[in-house]
């Protein structure tokens, strides 16, 4: 079961990070001063109510540049990129918790994209933010020309708040369902088709199926809805996510990369397998490697495309090649198909991987095998000595039991789980990779202390 998606929205400058930061427990957005510095997707799950949310902090809406003639013709270009992510945002969400600034008061940027928020029918909150002290209460009152039935005062930096509001929120959601609708058959394999604007996903998508079903545009500044696509092959039943974002284009960057980030956000949440498409010809950007590392980060299993490779030549494919390894030291394990929607080139691959990586996700490892692996591996690079004040002591591992699938998730019990060192997890993750076949697919080991008899040991 998919969490439920809650968008933080509003101005720049406003507290959606230090506020989220609130919510997820930890510093993980960069927070500061100046406005517009978060320029990351960032996304935590957290436990509210005995419901499971995934809050997305997004970039700040904007308002239109009141410059010169140029500036004024970007602050329109600009202002169509943030009210398209501003539907984006409520489209993609199941609720939005709208933030804004009692310091600054009600502005007319704040009215504008609380109407764009009214237009659906999510559930809405509105958070009063920086009202660090009973005094600055009465600055509330204005806000409630904005129509918002949830208006709560807050203080993100402090607190204040804060988690009343994101309970009421939660309790408005609708009940939790099962896996989300529209799957055709228990075992088809849902796949999304994640990556910047107009890198070929939906031409990848119409290869495959081998018609025109999903619509390829090459126009600036439009928007889609997922758009799921059934194909039914002799071998397996697959239902392909296809997602679109804006173009980027100059001091649209910010707002484009937020909103590809927060569509790929829902369509991975939606699926067990993840491709990753990019222009080869235009390089893996960073852009790439953001949304490798959400893929990587949720727990899905995922491939490379690199599309467009028709279009890479000579040397540069080889340094094509290397550039995508080096960006994705992270996830060495993650495949990298080079691929041309456009002639066809090497298409009949793609939905042989997808099966592989599907198998790799769904893994389930006997625990007599997986002990035995665990044997061998312990056995062939012992881990470093504990070391317990003067003393240094073995560090052993004792058995492992697997927990979950979709990532495979594995229980390791040892004699002191804070001494292994993170080399010696990257060791066992890769033994675990190669004794079971698990490439694509992120592999969680969670390391326990076994207790026996009252004690730890």
């Amino acid at each position: 079961m998919r969490p439920c998606l809650i968008a933080i929205v509003g101005r720049p400058n406003v507290g959606k990070s230090t506020l989220f930061n609130r919510f997820a427990g930890r510093r993980r957005a960069i927070v500061d001063d100046q406005p517009g510095l978060t320029r990351d997707r960032i996304a935590e799950e957290v436990e509210v109510g005995g419901r499971r949310i995934l809050l997305v902090d997004t970039a700040g809406l904007e308002p239109i540049s009141t410059g010169d003639a140029r500036g004024r013709e970007e602050g329109k270009e600009l202002q169509a990129a943030v009210q398209a992510q501003a539907r984006a945002a409520v489209a993609e969400a199941d609720a939005v918790l709208f933030v804004v600034d009692a310091q600054a008061g009600l502005l007319p940027e704040d009215a504008a994209i609380a109407r764009e928020l009214r237009r659906a029918s999510r559930p809405l909150a509105l958070a009063v933010n920086k009202v660090d002290s009973p005094k600055h209460e009465p600055r509330v009152a204005e806000f409630h020309r904005l129509g918002f039935e949830r208006v709560h005062a807050i203080s993100a930096e402090h607190g204040r708040g804060a988690w009343e509001l994101l309970e009421e929120l939660v309790a408005a959601l609708p009940p939790e369902r099962g896996e989300a609708p529209g799957a055709v058959h228990p075992d088809a394999i849902r796949v999304a088709l994640v990556g910047r604007p107009n890198v070929g996903k939906s031409s990848l998508v119409n290869r495959l199926v081998g018609s025109e079903r999903v619509v390829v545009s090459e126009q600036a500044g439009t928007t889609r809805d997922a758009v799921d696509v059934v194909l039914e092959r002799e071998e397996a039943t697959y239902v392909l996510v296809d997602t679109a974002g804006l173009r980027r284009r100059g001091r649209q960057d910010r707002v484009g990369e937020r909103l590809s980030a927060l569509m790929a956000l829902r369509s991975i949440e939606r699926a067990e397998v993840a491709l990753l498409v990019s222009d080869a010809s235009q390089g893996f950007t960073e852009q790439d490697v953001h949304l490798a590392g959400l893929v990587r980060e949720r727990g899905c299993a995922a491939a490379v495309l690199a599309n467009k490779w028709d279009l890479v030549v000579g040397a540069d494919a080889a340094r094509a090649r290397e550039e995508i390894r080096e960006r994705l030291h992270f996830a060495p394990d993650t495949p990298v198909l080079t691929v041309s929607a456009r002639t066809g080139l090497r298409v009949e691959r793609i939905l042989p991987l997808v099966r592989r990586l599907a198998r790799a996700a769904r893994t389930r490892v006997p625990t007599a095998e997986l002990n035995r692996w665990l044997q061998d591996a312990a056995g062939a690079h012992e881990p470093a000595m504990a070391q317990r004040g003067p003393r240094r002591r073995p560090l052993r591992f004792f058995y492992a039991t697997q927990v979950a699938v979709r990532p495979p998730t594995f229980v390791l019990f040892c004699t002191d789980p804070s001494a292994v060192k993170d080399s010696y997890r990257r060791y066992l993750e890769n033994r675990l990779r190669e004794r079971f076949e698990l490439e694509g697919t992120p592999v969680r080991l969670q390391l326990r202390a076994r207790v026996r008899k009252g004690r730890e040991h």
